[in-house]
């Protein structure tokens, strides 16, 4: 295995920046997911790193190689892609097996080692199977086995999963898993849904128009999300955002807004630089951190009830403010909420985050790593 870094890497089509100056290094053995909407740049900086795409200007090295131009077959890498990408007119076997005959190994070989691989994937009994034969999971988990077959310094993901469906999806997702910590392998992982990058990444690059916003574990990006773009894209349902008024009341913190009172929150002096320049707040509350409440909670937002979705073991209420902006709590009762009745909902100010006029988090005096 071996790290990968970005120095400055920036990709241009024509006047478009797909990727703007961008810099980031992922450790050997390291699982790094590259999240974000379409258009962000995370599929062309899997493929720069492929050899696919060739940086406009910047550097990309793969161990202590710089590969910025390198021939994709000399970068020793894998690469398992969106549409699993197998030859039809071929069997599982020689699908699996391919890298190792453009290798020049011989067939004995080369078919031992795809029967090895596969048999640790669960489709041993398969490789006498064409690909039009097999479901979508099977297909998916050649298109990896594909990608093992030949030990490569870097394993490369282009949004494998996002063609099976949800079942699938959590079943190949854990065996990803279970497969990064048994191989201990070095990974870039592109994707689109925040669950994957959560469930499989050490690390994870929000992307947002070509640059990099945020990159740390999934922990710190759910947590402590560096902008309100990154507090909007991870999470589902997403952090509650609420346009706030902030003023300094003795040694706290207060709040206000349509339907929001907040009295006891502490003060940084990133809060104090923020309201020193007259601008408003943004307060943002995970839907699992607001609780059932009433008008008289120190922490308080609430509002007429918009919806209320009972999705088993959890229900999703949302309710209205008075300036027409919505909040969705996560609630874990079964208790009935009654769809005509206005709503109150409390939280911990510790579980409050605060964005300044930039949409950009204020940290608190003294944090800590998570």
């Amino acid at each position: 295995m071996a790290s990968v870094e970005f120095q400055n890497v920036t990709k241009t089509f024509g006047t478009f920046n797909a990727v703007s100056d961008i810099s980031f290094k992922v450790a050997d053995g390291e699982f790094i997911c590259l999240l974000g909407p379409s258009g962000c740049g995370k599929t062309t900086s899997l493929r720069m790193i492929a050899g696919l795409e060739t940086p406009s200007s910047g550097k990309i090295m793969i161990g202590p190689d710089d590969v910025t131009h390198l021939h994709p077959k000399d970068r020793q890498i894998s690469m398992v892609f969106q549409d699993y990408a197998l030859y039809p007119h071929m069997n599982l076997a020689d699908n699996i097996a391919y890298p190792l005959k453009v290798r020049g190994e011989s067939v004995e070989k080369r078919h031992k080692r795809a029967k090895e691989v596969a048999d640790v994937l669960k489709i041993g009994d398969l490789l006498n199977r064409l690909p039009s034969q097999i479901s979508g999971g099977q297909q998916q988990r050649t298109s990896l086995a594909r990608a093992l077959v030949y030990p490569s310094r870097v394993y490369l993901f282009d949004e494998p999963l996002s063609n099976l469906d949800a079942k699938l999806r959590l079943e190949a997702r854990g065996f990803l898993n279970h497969l990064q910590r048994d191989m201990g392998m070095t990974a870039v992982y592109v994707t689109h849904d925040q669950a994957e990058a959560m469930a499989l990444a050490t690390r994870i690059a929000v992307m947002d128009r070509g640059r990099i916003v945020q990159f740390a574990p999934p922990i710190e990006i759910y947590r402590r999300p560096a902008t309100t773009f990154v507090a909007n894209f991870v999470g589902n349902p997403p952090m509650n955002m609420i346009p706030v008024e902030g003023t300094i009341e003795g040694e706290r913190l207060q709040l206000r807004a349509h339907g929001v009172l907040v009295r006891d929150l502490p003060i940084s002096s990133g809060i104090k630089a923020a309201l020193g320049k007259g601008a408003g707040l943004t307060l943002g509350v995970r839907p699992e951190h607001l609780s059932m409440g009433t008008i008289n909670d120190v922490n308080m937002v609430s509002g007429k009830l918009f919806a209320n979705e009972n999705m088993g073991p959890e229900k999703l209420v949302t309710f209205e403010r008075q300036d027409g902006g919505r909040v969705t709590a996560r609630i874990f009762t079964d208790d009935a909420v009654e769809t005509s009745e206005n709503v109150a909902f409390t939280f911990d100010g510790a579980h409050a985050t605060l964005f300044d006029a930039e949409g950009n988090r204020i940290p608190a005096d003294g944090e800590m790593p998570l």
